[in-house]
């Protein structure tokens, strides 16, 4: 129902993950007999959990010992893995800066060209350990570094950006022709960010098999004061699973993922993000808080670095356990940041499901 905002402009309600609530039901389960794995395309996982590709989460090790975790590890292509042969020292520089220095000198690191040597070696890295390996580019890059990237055989290939549609109009430049692009690549292809029903369905109809749900949510993410535009999640979410199901009777059975990518910090989030229709969530913060995630104790992500309009900032976010803690537990905090996985089991065995997407159909309330 839309709201009057002023005579001249009405707007819609909505809603984020902490205006809802998951509804308990008569039935309850064991946690132990909750699966919470799901699959997309060929590639089978065992949490619904992605790590995004972002510098201060996710280098080639860890992207190794997440998806030995059975979770599925997402490397930035254009991060300081393909710009130095070793990083490490300007991640020791990143956490040792402060206020805007942390800015201008980012803007200077991430200046240094993308080489594609670095680009065939560090997805060449992760495959020699055995895990799925999948990279990121952002729209404007991947016209030129997508062969580098499919020559190096990833499995999955995402294109990211804070959004991306699929009607991208510039008198500059030749734009990205998504259904194009995709139908030309042998491997699948998840597109996003996307925060509305009608972007989702445009999306879709490229043949992607996934579509990454979110804007200007993210914990390193200044988008909303920087642009004012900004979709609460859960309304996002809910949007995009309605957009699947229309796609899904349009194609004639053709499932496209909904993967919701920002704001979640906690795990709470993560079952509210399946309850709203999520079929997995790429998630940033919670593991850049890990002891072994590069960023040391601090969190940026790609729009902290853009040389004409930062729209994110590196922020400080401390560190709580070894990334297994963080997905699966001890937990020693009562905040929801550690046991990522077992709270998601212990919430759908609250409800009485056992399956991810039967919860997706579990009851919400608005609080």
């Amino acid at each position: 129902m839309e709201i009057e905002i002023g005579r001249a402009k009405r707007g819609r309600r909505a809603y984020s993950f902490d205006d809802i609530a998951i509804v308990p039901s008569r039935r309850t389960r064991d946690p132990e007999e909750v699966s919470v794995a799901w699959q997309i395309d060929a590639y089978r996982f065992e949490i619904p959990v992605i790590a995004a590709p972002m510098d201060s989460v996710m280098s080639p090790e860890t992207a190794i010992a997440f998806g030995k975790l059975g979770g599925l590890g997402v490397l930035d292509l254009e991060g300081l893995w393909t710009r130095y042969d070793d990083p490490g020292p300007m991640l020791e520089e990143v956490s040792r800066l402060r206020g805007h220095e942390a800015t201008r000198r980012l803007q200077q690191m991430y200046a240094e060209p993308i080489r594609p040597e670095l680009v065939r070696d560090r997805l060449q890295q992760m495959r020699d350990a055995g895990v799925t390996v999948a990279g990121a580019l952002s729209p404007q890059r991947t016209k030129q570094f997508a062969e580098v990237v499919v020559e190096a055989g990833v499995d999955l290939f995402f294109i990211r950006g804070t959004t991306v549609s699929a009607e991208h109009v510039s008198s500059n430049a030749e734009p990205l022709n998504l259904k194009e692009f995709i139908y030309e690549l042998d491997v699948p292809v998840i597109v996003g960010g996307c925060a509305t029903s009608q972007a989702a369905l445009h999306l879709m109809r490229t043949g992607a098999a996934g579509v990454l749900v979110g804007f200007g949510g993210g914990a390193a993410h200044t988008t909303r004061s920087v642009l004012g535009v900004a979709v609460p999640m859960a309304t996002a979410i809910a949007d995009v699973a309605a957009a699947r199901r229309d796609y899904l009777d349009e194609s004639g059975g053709r499932y496209v993922h909904v993967i919701a990518d920002g704001s979640v910090g906690h795990s709470g989030d993560v079952a509210k993000a399946v309850a709203c229709g999520a079929d997995a969530l790429m998630v940033g913060s919670p593991f850049a808080r890990a002891e072994e995630a590069p960023g040391r104790g601090f969190h940026w992500g790609a729009e902290a670095w853009h040389a004409d309009l930062p729209r994110g900032e590196r922020v400080e976010i401390g560190t709580v356990g070894t990334l297994e803690q963080v997905l699966f537990g001890p937990s020693r905090v009562a905040d929801g940041t550690m046991n990522l996985i077992g709270a998601l089991r212990r919430a759908m065995a609250t409800t009485g499901y056992t399956e991810l997407k039967e919860f997706q159909r579990v009851e919400v309330i608005v609080q």
